[in-house]
Formats: structure tokens, sequence, C-alpha cells
């Protein structure tokens, strides 16, 4: 299985977000860190402040920040909203291949699915967060990695 670029920023989005916590973040900020392009990551922001993830303040001196904590971020959960489906059309229901009412591939990759969501249910950011200093070291200038507190 491959997840989309789209869950791959998320993932990436709320990595950054779970190291500054308490602290505003921009697209630019997130989009640098990573070398990712800033258009892809506002549609992300948006379905991520869409799901209450993650809050936004306007204006000056504005920006993003976690709106759960890391600890209240499951990984399952958030990949299945963004994921928005299963590995196939035909495991959410009818779909346009002729031969799904005989298929055997169908159940299988239901199996695989539950099966790989049943893992990733069982964490959450907090636990993608740990150990926070290589993440910090490669992600955020010398300055910011300073001031970031380590989580308990």
């Amino acid at each position: 299985m491959r997840l989309t670029t789209f869950s791959d920023y998320t993932m990436r989005t709320l990595v950054y977000l779970g190291l500054n916590q308490g602290q505003l973040v921009t697209v630019p900020d997130i989009a640098e860190a990573y070398g990712i392009s800033a258009n892809h990551l506002t549609k992300v922001v948006h379905q991520l402040g869409l799901q209450g993830y993650i809050e936004t303040v306007r204006g000056k001196g504005g920006g993003l920040r976690l709106a759960r904590t890391p600890f209240g971020i499951n990984i399952g959960e958030l990949l299945r909203l963004a994921e928005g489906g299963g590995l196939l059309d035909c495991l959410d229901g009818p779909s346009q291949c002729c031969i799904q009412p005989a298929c055997k591939l169908v159940g299988i990759l239901r199996e695989a699915q539950d099966a790989l969501f049943a893992v990733l249910d069982n964490y959450t950011l907090a636990d993608l967060l740990q150990p926070q200093a290589p993440l910090t070291q490669i992600l955020m200038p010398q300055e910011k990695a300073a001031s970031v507190s380590t989580m308990p």
C-alpha cells in the first residue's frame, strides 16, 4: 500500500506542529522545513482545520497550531480521514469494476486494510514525536530548536 501525498503531508504537518507546541507556525515554515510545496500544504492545512486537528489564527503574527494534544491525535483515525476510503473503490461498496460480484480480491484486501488500520489505531502523534531531539535537529533551525521544550 502506498499512502497519498495528501496523507504524507498531513502527517508531516502534524509532526512539525507537535514539535512546536505552544507556538504559532506558518505554512511557509512547514513547507521550507520539509522542502515541499506550500500550495499543496495549504490544502492539507485547510482540511486539518475543518476536521478539528489544528486551529488557525489570522492576521499579522498569525499562523497555526495543534488544536488537540499529540496524545489525542490517533494515527489510524487521521489516515482514514486523509485517505478518504479504502485501498480500492470496491472496498467501500459498489464500484465500476465488472467482476466485483465474483472477485475474491475484495475480501482479501478488506482484511489487509482492516489489519493495517488496527495497527495504526494503536499509535498517536505523541508516539511519532519521540525521541524529539532528532526530529527537531532535522526540521528546525538552531535558534528555534533551542526554544522547543521536550514533551513529558
